[in-house]
């Protein structure tokens, strides 16, 4: 017996061997062990930065032997420059690589094929982070991942900061070899993405509508979603038979949005909107659709954006536009706190189909904040109602299928688990359909009842996804701002091009300028009590806002008779990928002139986003130019230049020329901006020549003027126009308009009794 044990110790030493250990140190040893690696082999890339890199792994291993490529260190192989990798073999594991610093192009940072004839199948990335590594142009577009062949599975990765256009992670199911493909997208964490500004913001979407009616099966199951907000779907479904399963969504701006394709499903995931405005849950289109025992918890969102809409559709539509909701389960969510659910949401003259054959039941609602629960937009004869149950509090006067009840409460660690004591037998029918859908029956109480699981949710968002030595919301430590004083322009220019962030003070009252003052850190200049004269010859601007920048400027008095250059403060013009920020605070401005080649005091460039401009308690008077101008994205695609635009407590007379206009183009419905705060303003004595807007909003999703005075603002022209091609959420309230230009309004402004007048 001692024999036979120790041959088969030998033995397994002896096939042992066969396996090799490969290092390499730049990308030739890598390709070239790639050609010769066998089942089994383990290339290690050696740590330090490898630039420039284009990496393509073909080999081919086993599912019991695969191919391992690491990183000798996990996170200590930083794949930096114009680098890429990608994969087609099969049985290939890649594991440990950071990406950053850098940039793919056109091409997909990750992609599961080396070439349109070499697609990878039963490959794995695991333990990899995808760290801002952004296209220096926001409109560069491209993906972070592009899964393609059958049965990849990328795990345990951390993606951070896409910033510019394109979806983070998309399935292609351009041809059979792609398709029915299973992909696994689990056990991942995604943070930060900001608001795109456009379509196409994504975190992950699979397939196309091109391809919506071939099935996909991928799998997106216990992944951590954080402030996720670059547009209304953070996961777009564009194909068949796809699991949305075990998933954690905090605080994201979007949805999941079963946009295209049938027979999904969205199964046991949390939805944290902790209150965040624009929050949302699952939108529903097209058939057999299943959304069954999620928790989503103060989600915000409105119209598309809310915890749940079920849309309509378009009779005969075509696959790429809205085809009917039918035969679709809603059961057994739990909706806590949250803004009202939508039915028949999107209803107009084109989407005119109400949902058919829609189920809702076992589902809980528990409300202290809202007097409304749900909103119906069109005939919703086509609904079933089962069993719902929501708070006493409630005041509306629900359909029956939803009956009043006070609801126990259990305890959980970030917020109150409340609970039905009622158990409710369902259909044999639907219940023999669940198990063949979901492999278990519903369960007999409304809502989201299981508490184990839902801590189990909870946990593994927190503590299993993600690579793990890489650090969760990890930010950056920048320096620490600096003081400096500034005489001249010299001494400016010098403070500026350290790129670090300053707080400048201007201790001269002359700066002569013979380029724009480059703003790409966070810089703020504030003066003394002496007014500041900036001298111009016919240049872009005096100050040049690029992606990354923040400019702050504050309690200056500044003289414009010497400004020459086209915009006193622009942005950048090359559209970076990278946002930037504005604020006004404290200053007076005048005697700005188009006369002279200042044709405004502020504009925004086309490609580039801001995240906020702020002006605050300023003083403009005697200017004869434009004071903000964001009307360079005429594309007509939804894209803006602004998400935040915040115009408060500032006094404005005796200018000639528009004071604001903002356009947002085109009938794109996947965006929650610009939004618009204008308040406490006192403007008086304000016109434009020919009596065209002061005050011009197009496409503006959302603003709210308020608290100002009007006196004698372009009298017998137009004060302000709101012109809109998609809904938008419009308040006007509370202003107090005298001898002024009339307001052109549209169906989604919505007024205060007595509001104007």
């Amino acid at each position: 017996m001692k024999r036979l044990l120790l041959l088969n110790c030998f033995l397994l030493i002896a096939f042992a061997g066969f396996a090799n250990i490969i290092p390499v140190k730049d990308i030739e040893e890598l390709h070239k062990a790639n050609t010769m690696a066998q089942p089994g082999d383990t290339i290690v890339l050696q740590n330090g930065i490898w630039n420039n890199v284009s990496i393509k792994l073909t080999a081919a291993g086993t599912k019991e032997k695969p191919i391992t490529v690491k990183a000798q260190t996990a996170g200590k192989v930083m794949i930096s420059g114009n680098s890429r990798l990608l994969i087609g073999g099969n049985y290939i594991i890649v594991d440990g690589l950071c990406f950053i610093n850098g940039f793919a192009g056109a091409d997909a940072v990750i992609t599961f094929r080396a070439n349109k004839n070499q697609l990878a199948n039963n490959c794995r990335v695991t333990n990899c982070v995808i760290n801002d590594f952004n296209n220096p142009g926001r409109m560069a577009e491209n993906y972070w991942v592009a899964f393609y062949g059958k049965k990849n599975r990328v795990d345990h990765c951390s993606f951070k900061d896409k910033k510019n256009m394109g979806v983070l992670v998309a399935v292609i199911l351009d041809d059979e070899r792609s398709r029915e493909n299973f992909h696994s997208i689990d056990h991942n964490y995604f943070g930060n993405r900001p608001p795109l500004a456009s379509n196409g913001g994504e975190i992950i979407r699979v397939g196309v509508s091109q391809h919506c009616q071939f099935n996909s099966n991928t799998q997106i199951t216990e992944n951590f979603f954080e402030h996720c907000d670059g547009e209304t779907e953070i996961v777009s479904i564009k194909s068949c038979s796809n699991v949305i399963r075990n998933n954690v969504f905090k605080e994201s701006q979007g949805s999941v949005v079963l946009r295209h394709g049938d027979n999904n499903t969205v199964e046991n995931n949390l939805f944290l909107g902790n209150g965040k405005p624009g929050t949302g849950g699952v939108r529903v289109i097209n058939k057999g659709q299943w959304v069954i025992n999620n928790f989503f918890y103060k989600c915000r969102g409105l119209g598309f954006r809310s915890p749940l809409a079920i849309m309509n559709g378009i009779p005969n539509s075509p696959a790429h536009r809205y085809v009917q909701v039918t035969d679709a389960v809603i059961a057994n969510n739990t909706y806590f706190d949250c803004s009202s659910i939508s039915f028949c949401e999107g209803s107009d003259t084109e989407r005119s189909l109400p949902p058919s054959n829609v189920i809702l039941a076992n589902n809980l609602f528990y409300n202290s904040h809202d007097s409304i629960i749900y909103k119906v937009f069109d005939n919703i004869k086509g609904f079933t109602f089962l069993n719902n149950e929501i708070s006493n509090s409630i005041k509306q006067d629900v359909i029956p299928g939803f009956t009043r009840t006070s609801f126990s409460t259990q305890k959980n660690d970030a917020f109150p688990f409340p609970v039905s004591n009622r158990k409710i037998k369902l259909t044999d029918s639907l219940q023999l359909a669940a198990a063949g859908r979901l492999g278990h029956p519903l369960l007999p109480a409304p809502g989201f009842s299981d508490l184990a699981l839902l801590k189990k949710v909870q946990v593994n968002a927190f503590t299993k996804t993600g690579a793990g030595w890489f650090t969760k919301n990890s930010k950056d430590i920048s320096p620490k701002s600096r003081k400096a004083d500034c005489a001249n322009a010299a001494e400016l220019y010098a403070e500026l091009e350290k790129q670090q962030p300053v707080m400048i003070r201007l201790t001269g009252s002359e700066y002569k300028l013979d380029r724009p003052f480059s703003i790409s850190s966070p810089i703020s200049i504030t003066g003394n009590a002496l007014p500041v004269l900036f001298i111009t010859d016919t240049i872009q601007a005096v100050f040049v806002i690029k992606g990354g920048g923040s400019l702050l400027l504050q309690n200056l008095s500044m003289d414009g008779v010497a400004v020459k250059a086209s915009s006193f403060i622009a942005s950048d013009s090359s559209g970076s990928s990278a946002h930037y920020n504005f604020s006004l605070q404290n200053c007076s401005l005048s005697n700005f002139s188009k006369e002279r080649g200042c044709r405004s005091i502020f504009y925004a460039h086309k490609s580039i986003v801001a995240d906020s401009i702020i002006l605050r308690n300023n003083s403009f008077s005697s200017n004869d130019c434009a004071m903000l101008l964001m009307i360079s994205e005429k594309d007509n695609k939804g894209y803006y230049n602004a998400e935040k635009v915040m115009i408060g407590h500032n006094k404005i007379d005796n200018s000639t020329g528009t004071l604001l206009a903002i356009y947002r183009g085109g009938n794109d419905e996947s965006t929650l901006g610009p939004d618009l705060i204008v308040s406490h303003n006192k403007i008086s004595n304000c016109a434009t020549a020919g009596g065209s807007p002061l005050f011009e909003l197009t496409g503006v999703q959302q603003t709210k003027i308020f608290s100002n005075q009007f006196v004698s603002c372009n009298t017998g022209g137009v004060l302000l126009r709101y012109t809109d091609i998609v809904r938008a959420d419009h308040r006007l309230e509370k202003n107090t308009v005298t001898s002024c230009g009339k307001i052109i309004e549209n169906k989604f402004v919505t007024k205060t009794e007595n509001s104007i007048y």
